[in-house]
């Protein structure tokens, strides 16, 4: 990968949280990762992703939302406000940066990570696409009538309970929006081909919306 990459320490709330900011040269954008309870900056699925938005030209940031010791409190994981709070906190985090801060902003959530991703571009009409993996957008509900940006949602054809929630919350989506089912595919999208139509599917949503 060329360009900027590097590990670094995020300051919110007092504490310090880990990242990896990748900004390919000549960026078109740059997707922060939000992602699901009991996961991290290491997620292999998220790091798939991420991968494959860096090779159409997208900027990535995948951090830990909370610090080693708060995710030992097991409730903080669902924590769906304090999770928001810090979503952004490191957007603003990425304003104050030379080097991201004339980029424009994506956000890419999982799981419950959709929920703090649908809200925190709820509080940032500049945010300019979101993508939910296999989301909890039902979490985010209250605000998903106030977003702007445009907004896809990718659900595993087999992941039922999943499904139904997001069908439900599209019909309350004011802003430009697509669904976009994995055929076949459970929650995890573990199946040949399944998390490659996952980040293909992102990819062209952000290159489209973030250029």
């Amino acid at each position: 990968m060329t360009g900027n990459d590097s590990l670094v320490d995020i300051p919110v709330d007092g504490a310090e949280l880990e990242g990896e900011l990748a900004v390919p040269q000549e960026a078109t954008g740059l997707v922060v990762f939000s992602h699901g309870s009991g996961s991290s900056r290491k997620s292999p699925r998220n790091n798939f992703v991420a991968e494959t938005l860096r090779e159409r030209g997208l900027g990535t940031l995948l951090f830990d939302l909370l610090t080693e010791e708060e995710d030992r409190v097991y409730e903080n994981r669902f924590d769906v406000p304090l999770l928001t709070d810090r979503l952004v906190a490191v957007t603003e985090w990425l304003d104050g940066r030379r080097g991201t801060a004339d980029l424009r902003y994506g956000y890419f959530g999982s799981s419950t990570g959709a929920a703090s991703a649908l809200r925190a571009a709820a509080r940032r009409e500049d945010v300019g696409a979101v993508v939910s993996r296999g989301g909890r957008v039902d979490l985010a509900a209250a605000v998903l009538d106030r977003i702007t940006a445009p907004t896809l949602f990718v659900v595993g054809g087999a992941d039922a309970q999943v499904l139904d929630l997001n069908r439900e919350a599209y019909d309350h989506l004011a802003c430009e929006r697509e669904l976009h089912v994995v055929e076949g595919a459970g929650h995890l999208f573990e199946g040949p081909g399944e998390l490659e139509e996952v980040a293909a599917a992102a990819a062209g949503w952000f290159a489209e919306h973030l250029a």
